[in-house]
């Protein structure tokens, strides 16, 4: 693969497409198993003081790069800038890859009742997607109870709908020993399909004000984790512009 870095994060130049084709060529040649991470401006400045999370980040089989503001910040260092690849359009498109390829998933992460009302949305979208089982996110100190109900449904894919760091930590420790093919974090992406977040309008997206869109709908919870993370970053790009001009 075409591997780059940011503050010490490796990710790759893959396309959607591509993407979808590397998980989908990992599943079909019975590779072992194949860990999809993404990248956004909160993970990288997290994995600056939490080598654990970076480690885990790091040890997936593919990295995107899904925030607008990491791409910008790529950009800003002249370094080589991928397609941006949401986890919400990645997961709609591998559950529709899934259906036709006749994949089973499993979903891990949210409430009992958001993924209810995922899973009647996704019945009627992808009516023959074959859905393995699922579970709600809070199941901390019963993890190997979850993993050997993940093993037993023979699930093709893991989907874990649960915030960082926990679904890095997560996959991290108990991928070893979870039986399906391919694992992906999809972080929110569950509240999203099931209807309970809206999705910041297309030209938000584009502009990178997704973070607003989300500040706007969840101001108690997420306010301080957006304008943290964005100031550490702008300081975090700023010093190592500097850098490079003095290198």
């Amino acid at each position: 693969m075409n591997k780059h870095n940011i503050f010490g994060l490796r990710y790759e130049l893959f396309s959607k497409k591509e993407t979808i084709s590397r998980i989908c060529s990992a599943i079909d040649s019975g590779e072992k198993q194949f860990i999809r991470s993404d990248l956004n401006v909160a993970t990288i400045v997290s994995c600056q003081h939490d080598a654990a999370l970076r480690e885990a980040v790091n040890s997936s089989d593919l990295i995107n790069i899904d925030g607008m503001g990491a791409i910008w910040g790529a950009k800003f260092l002249n370094l080589a800038v991928p397609e941006r690849v949401t986890g919400v359009d990645l997961f709609s498109d591998l559950l529709a890859t899934a259906e036709q390829k006749n994949y089973s998933v499993y979903f891990l992460g949210a409430t009992d009742s958001v993924l209810t009302k995922m899973i009647q949305n996704l019945k009627y979208n992808v009516p023959n997607l074959n859905i393995a089982g699922y579970h709600d996110g809070y199941f901390w100190g019963k993890e190997e109870e979850v993993v050997a109900n993940i093993n037993a449904s023979g699930a093709n894919m893991l989907f874990i709908g649960i915030k960082s760091p926990e679904k890095e930590t997560f996959i991290h420790e108990w991928s070893s020993k979870l039986n399906v093919q391919f694992i992906m974090g999809v972080g929110g992406t569950f509240d999203v399909i099931s209807g309970k977040v809206k999705r910041a309008p297309q030209w938000m997206q584009k502009s990178g004000l997704e973070w607003a869109f989300r500040i706007y709908q969840e101001p108690r919870r997420m306010w301080k984790r957006y304008v943290k993370s964005n100031s550490v970053f702008l300081k975090m790009l700023i010093q190592a512009k500097l850098g490079q001009k003095t290198n």
